[in-house]
């Protein structure tokens, strides 16, 4: 049986109207040991805990200690929903109904980046309902925000079982015809939140695609897709992270920041992708109805090998490039901007809909497939 319960996680100024406002979190946990963490502020993930192999409960989930951790380290997004639009609009602007369409240029003073410089991630959410095994959140987004047409409103329930399964529903309904592509950023090391670069290293993935959407220099995607086989986004059988992170040490993205192509069926969710840790013995599926996942493995964390400074987590815990990885289910990238992606522009008569599922386990042998 899963309970909810509720406390404050301080006070935080609200981006769209100026004012003080309190953010609320909810904490679920089912019985088997396993709780999930959400605040109000960015509808954000702030803790996973569960056991290992030998019964050792940790937080798997990046975040910090307070709300404004999250504000001061906004640019990582960590845990954050995502969007209007997640990942990059390019040049910040597209086409549509013959017209053109500009938002906002939050990356580089060039492209748009998870909707601009206040997306979903950094507003306050409303509570509209707490089940008896987790909670609805509801916001409002005004019409012209960050120049997006329509006024969209998003509800995303987050609910656990107890079969350590975590599901997030997304659901949007918009007054005129506008994009719409959310996603969530959950950080995730399966060894421990603070356990950084080297645990990391030990995971090992396998992700369920044939292609990968193909980017430039400014992760912009060109409109080709790209076969993995013989490169290192072929992670279509169990594949260690530590020796494949290696294989990008002379590109551009020095590790794994891509769209893989699970091209799930629409209202199908379907199991893409499986992360394990087997000295933990930890392991994390992804289950969606998106037809592409980002895997993401936190390049953009500072670079300590680099003497840049750590990002300070929870409990004081060093946070640094390749700590942790996340799995951003989602649509086509930059969908606008190229007609041989699936459409994104949601209708004022239509329902955005995105189904994920992060279901949790521990085995002492995790790599079957």
């Amino acid at each position: 049986m899963v309970c909810v319960v509720e406390d404050e996680f301080g006070t935080v100024q609200d981006p769209l109207t100026g004012k003080a406002l309190k953010v609320r979190r909810f904490t679920m946990t089912n019985c088997h040991q396993l709780s999930v963490a959400v605040i109000t502020r960015g509808a954000t993930v702030t803790s996973i805990k569960f056991p290992d192999k030998r019964g050792q409960i940790d937080d798997v989930c990046l975040g910090f200690d307070d709300v404004q951790g999250y504000v001061s380290n906004r640019k990582s997004y960590m845990g954050a929903i995502l969007g209007r639009v997640a990942n990059r609009i390019s040049n910040g602007k597209f086409e549509m109904a013959c017209s053109e369409v500009c938002v906002s240029k939050n990356l580089s003073n060039k492209h748009q980046l998870h909707g601009g410089f206040v997306g979903l991630d950094s507003v306050v959410w409303e509570v509209c309902k707490v089940r008896s095994n987790g909670l609805d959140l509801t916001h409002c987004n005004p019409s012209g925000h960050e120049g997006y047409p329509g006024e969209l409103t998003v509800i995303v329930s987050f609910t656990l079982d107890d079969c350590n399964s975590f599901r997030i529903c997304i659901e949007a309904e918009s007054t005129d015809c506008t994009p719409v592509n959310i996603s969530n950023n959950i950080h995730f090391n399966l060894a421990g939140h603070a356990a950084g670069k080297e645990s990391l290293y030990e995971h090992s993935v396998l992700i369920k695609a044939d292609k990968v959407v193909d980017t430039d220099n400014d992760q912009i995607p060109t409109g080709m897709l790209m076969p993995v086989k013989n490169t290192p986004y072929d992670v279509r059988k169990f594949t260690n992270l530590g020796k494949t992170i290696k294989k990008f040490r002379n590109c551009p993205i020095t590790g794994f920041d891509k769209n893989f192509c699970v091209d799930v069926r629409p209202g199908n969710p379907e199991t893409i992708a499986k992360i394990v840790h087997p000295y933990s013995g930890r392991w994390l599926e992804v289950i969606t109805n998106q037809p592409t996942v980002v895997f993401y493995t936190a390049n953009n964390l500072p670079n300590m090998d680099a003497t840049e400074y750590p990002v300070i987590g929870k409990d004081g815990a060093i946070y640094e490039k390749h700590g942790a990885f996340s799995f951003q289910t989602q649509q086509y990238p930059d969908a606008m901007n190229h007609k041989t992606f699936p459409d994104v522009i949601l209708k004022p008569c239509d329902k955005y809909y995105h189904e994920v599922i992060f279901k949790f386990g521990a085995c002492k042998n995790c790599l079957k497939k």
